[in-house]
Parts: C-alpha cells; sequence; structure tokens
C-alpha cells in the first residue's frame, strides 16, 4: 500500500490512486446514511466508474440524497437500493435474496452500517442489540452473499468497519447479552461487537484462499457522523477517558467523513492486501488490534457461536 496513505488522507484520493480497481466493478455498501462514512465511500466510489453501487439500509427515503449526490457526481453509476435491517435476521435474509437475485457477483462487500452505544435492548431475534447489529445480522449476511463474492474471482474483497473502541471488551463467551442488561455497559457492548467484527475477518482469512476473497477489517478514525446519534457528551467524554488509559489507543482527534472513509478504501481496493486477508488497517496501513481481538482460538469460538445464532452453517 501506498506509505503516504495516512490518518489525513482522503477517500478521493485513495480511489484516484486505484481508480483501475474501481471502473466497472460492483460494490455493495450497508448503511449509507446521508452524513455518514458509508454514503461518504459511496460517492468517492462513483468518481471512479464503478458499474454499479448496491446501497442496503433500512429506508429508501435515507439513501435518497446519497443516491442523487452519487449522480451528481457521475450519472452513469448505476444504483440499487436494497432494504436491510441487520437487527433483523428475515430481514437479512430477505436482503440476501434479493441481492443474490440481481447480480452475477458483489467485486466488493463494504460492511458499513452500525449502531454505537445505545441503551440496552434485543433485537427481534432476542440478541442484544449492539452485537445483533454490528456482528451478527453482517455474519449472516456476508455469508448468504459469499456465493456472488466468490463469483467476482480472484481480488474479491470483504471489508468490515470495526472501530477502535474494539479495545474496551473482547468477547463475552457464554454471555454476549450482559446477563440479560443488568450487567449492560454500553460502551463494553460496542467493544464486543467491533472486537467482533475483527475476528470474523481473522476467521474468515483462515478458511478462504486469500487470492480468492481477501477479508479485512479496519478502524476508520473517530468521526462526528450520525453513528454518535445515541451518544452525549458525557458518554463520549466517558469514552475517551477511557481510550487515553488504554495503551496503543488509536488517535483521537476528528477526522472528516472524507477522511473517515480512506481507510475503508484502501481495505477495499489496495491490491497489496489481496494476499493479508485478515488484516487490521487503521489509518490506511496495516496495524495491530487488541490481543483479544487477534486470536485464533477464539475467532473460531465467535464463528461457532454466530452459526449456533442464526441457526445455519456455513460451508466456506
Amino acid at each position: 500500500m501506498a506509505s503516504t496513505f495516512n490518518w489525513s488522507t482522503s477517500g478521493d484520493e485513495v480511489v484516484r490512486a486505484f481508480s483501475n480497481r474501481v471502473k466497472d466493478r460492483i460494490f455493495l455498501i450497508t448503511g449509507p446514511s446521508p452524513n455518514g462514512i458509508g454514503a461518504e465511500t459511496a460517492c468517492a466510489l462513483a468518481a471512479g466508474s464503478p458499474a454499479i453501487l448496491i446501497l442496503a439500509c433500512r429506508s429508501e427515503t435515507k439513501v435518497t440524497s446519497v443516491v442523487e449526490s452519487v449522480h451528481a457526481i457521475n450519472p452513469d453509476v448505476k444504483t440499487i437500493f436494497i432494504q436491510l435491517d441487520l437487527s433483523s435476521q428475515a430481514s437479512v435474509r430477505a436482503a440476501a435474496a434479493k441481492v443474490n437475485h440481481v447480480v452475477d457477483k458483489i467485486d466488493a462487500l463494504i460492511n458499513n452500517a452500525g449502531i454505537m452505544a445505545c441503551p440496552y435492548g434485543t433485537t427481534e431475534d432476542g440478541i442484544e442489540m449492539q452485537f445483533g447489529t454490528n456482528h451478527i445480522g453482517h455474519f449472516l449476511f456476508t455469508n448468504l452473499l459469499f456465493d456472488k463474492i466468490k463469483a467476482a474471482g480472484p481480488g474479491a474483497r470483504i471489508v468490515n468497519v470495526a472501530s477502535s473502541a474494539h479495545r474496551f471488551s473482547g468477547i463475552r463467551v457464554g454471555d454476549v447479552g450482559f446477563k440479560n442488561g443488568l450487567e449492560y455497559d454500553a460502551w463494553d457492548a460496542y467493544g464486543q461487537s467491533k472486537s467482533a467484527n475483527i475476528l470474523f475477518a481473522k476467521y474468515f482469512a483462515s478458511r478462504v484462499p486469500s487470492k480468492e476473497i481477501a477479508c479485512i477489517a479496519l478502524h476508520p478514525g473517530s468521526i462526528l457522523s450520525e453513528l454518535g446519534r445515541y451518544t452525549d457528551v458525557q458518554l463520549m467524554a466517558n469514552a475517551r477517558s477511557r481510550a487515553e488509559k488504554i495503551p496503543n489507543y488509536e488517535r483521537l482527534d476528528r477526522k472528516s467523513l472524507q477522511q473517515g472513509c480512506a481507510t475503508t478504501l484502501v481495505g477495499v481496493l489496495d491490491p497489496v492486501l489481496q494476499d493479508k486477508s485478515g488484516t487490521y488497517l487503521s489509518d490506511c496501513q496495516v496495524s495491530i488490534p487488541a490481543p483479544h481481538a487477534n486470536n485464533a482460538e477464539m475467532a473460531e469460538k465467535l464463528w461457532n457461536l454466530s452459526e449456533e445464532i442464526v441457526g445455519q452453517r456455513f460451508m466456506l
């Protein structure tokens, strides 16, 4: 990857550097809501003339302005909306079925959607909300789309947008629901779900040849976006105070949305990463996650638990 890419790199710069990896390809982005890094990722990709941008989120009205922005940048880009609620396994299955019907391949799946530090709650399937949405929803969606991603041939990518906050907590094996909320901590729950995003990539990399599909996890940076809708000043101050006490915690300075989508786009496009599946990125460079998110045994335990939760085995 380009050694010049860093904290301040913009998504547009990354797309310009790897424009040949964008043109005529198909990208699927979950959670491309306005004023978020998913939407910014879509707009950056539009400049590179992809064949199709598939925009998957809960409401079509939420992506109308994003589609308009994409077409203002490049009117030739085809956009497809897919209704997807990651907190509902039924919705995930319906969305995957629709995607599988409308395209022959997916060159890159960008698992961008997420919720952060919300009050305790459960999904319609009874799973703690952050774990159920940020991890289980994407776990099921990705596996149901596996054949279409594989059909893209060598160079296909899966990118999981994780967070530096994975350093707050590992996986509570046997109790991912925080004793049905009795021991719930919003940041621990967020950290668990983001550790899961990283461990997913690690396990996937151990099962699928990197040259076929590379699976990358990343920290996009600290960004003011829709993701923070559940937080207040005190909650964010608590997170910062906690982060400052953790060794090797990522830089806390605020990034713009353009800077925020850059690491995602490096994960999606940089050819150097094709033989580095399972890698964790931060500030557009390879980095090292917390030990609890970099453990092969835990990655396998999480995968098995996730299969139990969705009631389906996946033969990668």
